[in-house]
């Protein structure tokens, strides 16, 4: 079983960190640290971000393993390499372009929506996201109120990312193989498989995203990351009734977004 640490680990007798100690261990020189390296891709480790891409498909606890030991190592939960972020951001243009394609868009649209998907509904959406969550388990998962245990923000952004990774895949490049034959049609099974690959994204979001926030030793009652699994079954099973395509209802709005 893996230790836990804390930022008094690294601490002098008396308990206080050093002057060098805690200026490497603040917020603003690990956030420097990090948007440095994005600008040296020698320095990145795509072999590594590669690896926990496929896990977040097929193990993502050993993702979140992984997080343990950057802490014990490095004194951070959050990743300090901008990898997965650029392989993400890769992925994200090249699943974007395919939707224009797929939607029949010219190269001017597909641009304007690239540049929506990428700012908006990835970084705008995903700070929102992640600083609520942070706000949330800080105020109210922790188990004692120490400074020397919270949740690091940089740390619910990457949970974030790791769950928005699957979704992503799902929605924005296995969907597009079915969008025209199949989802769109104005038939059940049409809104049954889109539907259903919506249920699917949204079901690993909250699950990856529950992962993130109970692999961290100093939070409690985590399970109620869950809870939202209830409300999105009910979704799901009023739209089958209903007949909502929430495909079409997205193909849509992307459409129009480039106007």
């Amino acid at each position: 079983m893996l230790p836990t640490t804390s930022v008094n680990s690294r601490s002098h007798g008396n308990g206080v960190l050093s002057p060098r100690d805690a200026a490497r261990h603040t917020a603003g020189a690990k956030r420097y640290k990090y948007l440095r390296r994005l600008f040296h891709f020698r320095q990145m480790d795509f072999e590594f971000a590669l690896w926990q891409m496929l896990y977040l498909f097929t193990s993502p606890q050993r993702v979140y393993r992984n997080f343990h030991y950057r802490k014990q190592t490095k004194d951070q939960w959050a990743r300090d390499d901008p990898a997965f972020l650029v392989l993400l951001s890769v992925w994200l243009c090249v699943s974007t372009v395919g939707f224009g394609f797929v939607l029949d868009m010219g190269f001017f649209e597909t641009i304007k929506l690239l540049l929506w998907v990428v700012f908006i509904d990835c970084v705008g959406v995903g700070l929102l996201i992640a600083t609520l969550m942070w706000f949330i388990s800080n105020k109210y998962l922790v188990k004692q109120q120490n400074r020397d245990y919270d949740v690091e923000w940089g740390y619910a952004f990457d949970v974030h990312l790791n769950a928005f990774y699957p979704l992503l895949v799902i929605l924005h490049f296995i969907q597009l193989f079915f969008i025209n034959y199949v989802i769109i049609s104005d038939s059940v099974i049409g809104y049954f498989v889109g539907n259903t690959l919506w249920l699917i994204a949204i079901g690993y979001y909250i699950y990856v995203t529950f992962l993130g926030y109970s692999a961290l030793p100093f939070l409690k009652n985590t399970a109620v990351l869950l809870y939202p699994f209830a409300l999105l079954v009910m979704l799901y099973l009023i739209s089958l009734a209903c007949g909502w395509n929430f495909t079409k209802m997205l193909c849509s709005f992307y459409k129009y977004r480039v106007r």
